[in-house]
C-alpha cells in the first residue's frame, strides 16, 4: 500500500513568487534548507542537506510555470527513493492556494509521523519566506531546533 503526506494552506502573494520559490535554488534555501544546491529546472537535479547529515537527492520530472512542479527521489539515507513530491498552486480569492503531496510511502511508521510534522513546519516556512521575505529554513537564522 501506498501513503501520502498532504497539506493544503494559502499565501497571501502571488502565484509568480511562490512558484519562484519553489523552482529556484535559492527559493528552497530560504524556506526549506540551506542547504540546497543543483539544478531546479526541469529533468535538473537538487540535492539537499541538514547540516552534516545528508538529505534527499530530487530530479524535477515536471515543471509547468506558476502552476505545478513534482519532484523524484533519485537518492536518499532516509528511505525517499521513489517517492515524489508535488506542488501545485492555483489563486483563490487573491491568494495562492498551495497543495503539496509528498507520495509513495510504504509504511506509516515513526518515519513518516516525523516527516508529516516537518512538511508542515517546512510549509509555514514556505508561507512566511513568500509573504515576509523571510522563512525559517533548516541552518538559517531564524530556524529553531
Amino acid at each position: 500500500m501506498n501513503y501520502s503526506i498532504k497539506h493544503l494552506f494559502h499565501i497571501n502573494a502571488p502565484k509568480e513568487k511562490v512558484f519562484e520559490a519553489l523552482s529556484t535554488i535559492n527559493g528552497i534555501s530560504n524556506w526549506w534548507t540551506k542547504g540546497t544546491s543543483g539544478n531546479a529546472s526541469l529533468e535538473g537535479h537538487i540535492k539537499f542537506k541538514f547540516g552534516d547529515m545528508e538529505g534527499p537527492e530530487m530530479k524535477v520530472i515536471e515543471y509547468f510555470k506558476d502552476k505545478k512542479i513534482i519532484w523524484v527521489c533519485v537518492a536518499s539515507p532516509h528511505g525517499w527513493i521513489g517517492t515524489t513530491i508535488t506542488f501545485t498552486l492555483d489563486e483563490i480569492e487573491g491568494k495562492t492556494r498551495v497543495r503539496f503531496s509528498h507520495d509513495g510511502w510504504t509504511e506509516q511508521d515513526d518515519f513518516f509521523a516525523n516527516c508529516c510534522f516537518s512538511w508542515g513546519r517546512y510549509m509555514e516556512s514556505l508561507r512566511q519566506y513568500c509573504q515576509t521575505g523571510k522563512g525559517e529554513a533548516f541552518g538559517s537564522e531564524g530556524y529553531r531546533k
